[in-house]
């Protein structure tokens, strides 16, 4: 494929990581480890995890500029609305790194395209906390000057 000046067009993220089967493949590892977690389980209301593995397998294809089947099934990712019902401490985020880092480490990515996964997949944990680290530092809340 090439692009209007007649250079090869640039693979995707998605392209480069290894497609379908490359987040399949995270996305499974991922929720094997979260099935077996006593903190993250919870958070999960179903019996069965395959809708919530489905729901971030399409999410992370079309973020990595895969198919766009999460937003035409599911509409705009809105990822801090949708889990703003759920208490995410920094325990719950630590937890779900440390759960994606075994699933992403098994593919062997090349180095680059593992720290350009991994980079966006911290940011977005992070910003999925709602619960502050330390409660002193939530909107509205100052400690007092001694």
């Amino acid at each position: 494929m090439s692009d209007t000046t007649g250079q090869p067009a640039a693979q995707t993220p998605y392209e480069r990581f290894g497609g379908h089967a490359f987040f399949e493949r995270i996305v499974h590892a991922f929720y094997e480890q979260v099935a077996l977690d006593p903190v993250m389980r919870p958070m999960y209301p179903e019996g069965d995890l395959t809708a919530a593995e489905d729901r971030l397998r399409m999410f992370l294809e079309q973020y990595w500029g895969g198919p766009t089947t999460y937003g035409e099934v599911r509409g705009h990712p809105r990822l801090r609305m949708r889990h703003a019902d759920f208490a995410i401490d920094a325990d719950a985020r630590d937890r779900w790194l440390h759960h994606m880092a075994g699933a992403v480490q098994q593919e062997s990515l090349p180095e680059a395209d593992e720290a350009e996964l991994w980079g966006y997949l911290v940011s977005a944990a992070y910003a999925m906390q709602n619960i502050p680290d330390d409660p002193a530092d939530a909107p509205g809340i100052h400690r007092a000057r001694e």
